[in-house]
């Protein structure tokens, strides 16, 4: 696992910032240095401390368990999912210089409880015991996990996926099941209210809707807003689990080849256009 990274930031209200890798030569087929990132004001906060800043990692992927890209802000009380958007043949101009990494980075407020879920649900299978919080979220791959239970929303909604016991002073916990499909229905229910207030077309007739400016599709079932909800929440769990929330949902089985979340559409758009 590479060092984690720590990005130079830029003044207050600034949504784009050059992440820095460091002042070391390194050889000419080798990652860049900096690269150009869009993020939201908290990530360029100035930091509390001479050495702070906001902090590039890699931690455990929550869907697939493999290595992702994320970023903690200076303080380390919130966390974002770095996603790069990528063309062939692309450079950027900075100052003088010239990025001959053209990709472009986003960085976007993510719930910290996914990532600390994925270690719960694993502590489960193999121990299937109650522990401390941090017996159970460590790694020795991914050393920057212990970062999760510094973010100030994990610890207030820990209780939607956890039992917990507290023995004398010290407390101790185990993954329910029960409580995190509880948790994980009131999300995408939230979701689905997000996609009807922003009208993004679901269900079969997507992709032609897509050329449509203007027009109201009203054949959309409900159902098809929660099975595109329950699309995009399966990408921040373990497939197993994104099938108990199927099932605990009651999706009815697919007909038709299930619409692409809007990311991924965007995406597809883009690649026609090259």
């Amino acid at each position: 696992m590479r060092r984690p990274r720590r990005a130079a930031p830029r003044a207050r209200g600034s949504r784009t910032m050059l992440g820095s890798g460091g002042r070391q030569r390194r050889p000419a087929d080798s990652h860049p240095d900096q690269w150009v990132l869009v993020a939201p004001e908290p990530v360029t906060d100035l930091p509390m401390k001479p050495d702070g800043g906001p902090l590039f990692t890699r931690l455990r992927n929550p869907s697939t368990g493999e290595a992702s890209l994320y970023l903690f802000n200076s303080s380390a009380q919130q966390l974002f999912e770095v996603k790069a958007f990528h063309e062939e043949y692309r450079s950027w101009f900075i100052g003088q210089a010239v990025q001959h990494d053209g990709r472009l980075l986003f960085a976007t407020p993510m719930d910290p409880l996914f990532l600390v879920l994925f270690y719960l649900i694993k502590a489960e299978k193999e121990q299937g015991k109650f522990q401390p919080l941090d017996q159970i979220v460590v790694d020795s791959e991914f050393s920057s996990c212990t970062m999760l239970l510094q973010c100030a929303r994990v610890m207030d909604s820990l209780h939607h996926v956890i039992e917990e016991k507290e023995i004398g002073n010290k407390k101790f916990y185990k993954y329910s099941q029960e409580k995190t499909l509880k948790w994980l229905n009131k999300k995408v229910n939230q979701t689905v209210k997000v996609l009807k207030s922003s009208n993004v077309c679901v269900g079969g007739r997507v992709q032609s809707a897509t050329f449509i400016s203007g027009k109201q599709i009203t054949d959309v079932k409900e159902d098809d807003y929660v099975r595109y909800a329950h699309g995009l929440i399966s990408e921040y769990i373990p497939e197993d689990l994104s099938a108990e929330l199927s099932k605990f949902l009651q999706l009815p089985e697919l007909t038709s080849p299930e619409a692409d979340p809007p990311l991924k559409m965007s995406v597809k758009r883009c690649q026609r256009k090259k």
